[in-house]
């Protein structure tokens, strides 16, 4: 292999490819740096290819080479790998999400259907997935071969939600964890290696939101918004380090936190909840959370909040407009809001944002205090609801409805 392509090979499948994990390489859906230009061609940018995909909401992760994603297949979740470059299907892993008995039918809602939405997880030649029935399985990344599973629900009695399991796991250390639901195992880790329960703890029943790992004055904390509260536990031991109410009459309870300079805690919903910031008082080795403001004005119903700066921007709304709002992290004020988007998701590189919104349009923003500067627009080949966020690799982005993948070369 000639320099030029060793060259080649590393540049495309380094750090900067990576989206490893729900939300990238931080869980927070940011870059740290980008050269994207501001202006798109008229007609948007260059399409690589367009493909179809079966119903879901799972996002897209990727070691810069081969992309991984879930969706549905007849009453199947269906774990695939697909060629970044191409968008041919490597190796698919179908597993059974028939609902199995009378309580399981009860709890799942039918109107909805069964498309999985949780984010598989890569680590090293491993992936992490959750089935929609709550199948936590360990796949060999080349073949896509089972090499352990676990069911986080019909044997391990965690909560079932009517949508299905969508939360994306965490990795930490050599561990797997993630929210299972239910009396002393709300929060469970299991060992990479085996599948094996490393630890379990808390009572809590699971909602819709995924783990993020903080740190507070040099203490890890894994935080999880759960059905009624926003739970905090030790990754190493499953300890509940703290915890505090937020609700919604609903229960849907889906975005991530959004962990803040301050010690601040940032958790939304929708409908009649509205966005509440927690201020952690770290001493003596123990958390205690106080509310420092809650306000109604901001809902965010499942797509993610970006923080810049001293600043949360998100669309807000649950049915009808959910205008791009933004808030100031420190008072809850709002600065302003703008309806130029549908709902949308938001994926910052340096200092400009993508933004795609439910009807398929993919946009370059600007997001200050100040207000949105629209640099560029198109207008995506996705159909209504396109909810899953973005992922971008290199500067290649993929975007899904859920019937639909497409690749884009970003300028």
């Amino acid at each position: 292999m000639s320099f030029f392509w060793c060259a080649f090979f590393l540049l495309a499948s380094g750090p900067q490819s990576e989206w490893l994990q729900w939300g990238g390489p931080n869980r927070d859906f940011q870059l740290p740096a980008g050269n994207l230009k501001a202006e798109w061609p008229a007609a948007g940018p260059r399409q690589l290819w367009k493909r179809p995909l079966g119903d879901g909401y799972s996002s897209v992760v990727t070691d810069g080479r081969t992309l991984y994603t879930l969706f549905k297949r007849g009453s199947d979740t269906v774990i695939t790998a697909l060629d970044a470059t191409t968008g041919k299907t490597i190796w698919e892993s179908a597993f059974d999400s028939a609902i199995a008995n009378s309580h399981e039918k009860e709890e799942i809602d039918p109107v909805h259907g069964t498309a999985p939405a949780s984010t598989p997880v890569i680590s090293g030649d491993r992936l992490f997935a959750v089935t929609f029935m709550g199948r936590l399985v360990a796949l060999d990344r080349a073949t896509g071969r089972t090499i352990w599973s676990q069911e986080l629900w019909r044997k391990h009695g965690g909560t079932i939600v009517g949508y299905g399991y969508t939360n994306s796991p965490l990795l930490y250390k050599d561990l797997i964890v993630l929210p299972v639901g239910g009396e002393g195992h709300a929060m469970m880790a299991f060992h990479q290696s085996d599948g094996a329960v490393a630890w379990q703890g808390g009572t809590s029943d699971n909602a819709m939101s995924s783990p993020v790992m903080i740190d507070v004055e040099g203490e890890k904390q894994v935080v999880t918004v759960m059905l009624k509260e926003v739970l905090a536990v030790n990754p190493d031991s499953g300890k509940v380090l703290w915890r505090f109410p937020h609700a919604n009459k609903t229960e849907t309870n889906v975005t991530d936190i959004v962990w803040c300079p301050g010690n601040i805690v940032l958790v939304s919903s929708a409908y009649d909840s509205g966005t509440r910031a927690i201020h952690l008082d770290h001493k003596n080795g123990k958390t205690t959370p106080s509310e420092l403001w809650f306000n109604k004005r901001m809902r965010v119903h499942h797509g993610n909040m970006m923080r810049i700066g001293e600043y949360v921007y998100a669309s807000s709304g649950d049915f009808g407009p959910a205008p791009v709002t933004a808030v100031k992290i420190s008072t809850g004020d709002i600065a302003w809001q703008n309806r130029s988007f549908a709902k949308a998701n938001f994926l910052r590189v340096g200092g400009q944002v993508i933004v795609n919104d439910e009807e398929g349009k993919l946009a370059l923003v600007e997001l200050t205090p100040e207000g949105i500067k629209i640099l560029s627009q198109t207008q995506a080949p996705l159909s209504n609801p396109a909810w899953t966020p973005p992922t971008l690799s290199g500067k290649t982005l993929f975007l899904r409805d859920r019937a639909t993948l497409v690749a884009y070369d970003l300028p």
